[in-house]
């Protein structure tokens, strides 16, 4: 059976796509669009009240394939191929990106000076159309003036993908989050892979099924720095032979935690271990 969180596929619309492999009323195309908000939820349901399953950043693409009227699209996004409603507002046509954001979080400006107000916050990852650079700025699409000390050239990743989750620490948990505004388990890892130029899926589950190097040496070990942890629901990242990182419920922020002490922890819960991965 075809996972709903992958399929853009419902009983009166799918993508064409798919047609001949599911049943659907109609199936259409799709128009592919960009996020041109600085963060969009990507929720269950069209209303803001719904749950938030994902976010997508600016400069993410999505297909989009229904319209409800009120303000909501229903589409996959071309990143991870997640589906599901985004705010139609937070849509714009699609250009051709040149950078990302590679600070936590920068400031936008509408000149070419830190002292002007912000027109917006971009977040770690986020995709800009740099169209030229004056003097400490590059200057967008948009004709917005950002830090050129915290944007980098699309392709040249980070070297060090436990260095970037441990970049968040302290950042507000948040199911669906995969910002530094707020981020959850499996958003931590997905931003911090995909930065270093490993392509990873949204959730636990699919991170499990979808990474083929398991380490299975008794109790766990030796583990080593990159390895992920994975618990029903959850998984942490080694940072080395004592501690992990992760975004979790319990501290409700990303932190670093004595790695034998969380997995005891989380096991007093009813929750135990049931993969250890590895990256190449």
């Amino acid at each position: 059976m075809a996972d709903p969180r992958l399929t853009p596929a419902r009983g009166d619309i799918a993508a064409k796509f798919l047609e001949g492999k599911v049943e659907a009323a109609r199936f259409v195309e799709g128009e592919t669009l960009a996020v041109c908000d600085a963060i969009a939820p990507v929720r269950a349901e069209p209303f803001a009240a719904a749950e938030q399953m994902t976010q997508a950043l600016k400069g993410e693409l999505v297909t989009i394939y229904d319209r409800n009227g009120e303000g909501w699209a229903w589409g996959q996004l071309k990143s991870d191929q997640y589906v599901g409603w985004l705010p139609e507002a937070a849509l714009a046509k699609p250009s051709i990106n040149t950078h990302t954001i590679s600070a936590l979080r920068t400031f936008a400006f509408p000149g070419p000076s830190i002292k002007l107000p912000p027109v917006d916050t971009l977040l770690f990852s986020s995709a800009i159309t740099v169209i030229r650079e004056e003097g400490k700025f590059a200057v967008t699409r948009e004709g917005w003036f950002v830090p050129k000390q915290h944007i980098r050239q699309i392709g040249k990743g980070e070297h060090d993908y436990v260095a970037v989750a441990e970049r968040f620490i302290g950042t507000p948990y948040l199911w669906g989050g995969k910002s530094s505004l707020g981020i959850d388990c499996s958003g931590l890892v997905q931003i911090s892979l995909n930065s270093a130029g490993y392509s990873c899926p949204r959730d636990t589950d699919m991170q499990q099924a979808a990474l083929e190097i398991t380490i299975t040496e008794q109790e766990y070990g030796p583990l080593r720095r990159g390895d992920l942890i994975y618990w029903k629901g959850h998984v942490a990242i080694v940072r080395d032979a004592e501690t992990i990182v992760h975004a979790n419920a319990f501290h409700m922020a990303t932190a670093i935690e004595n790695t034998r002490n969380a997995i005891a922890r989380i096991k007093s819960d009813g929750n135990e271990v049931l993969a250890i991965k590895r990256i190449g």
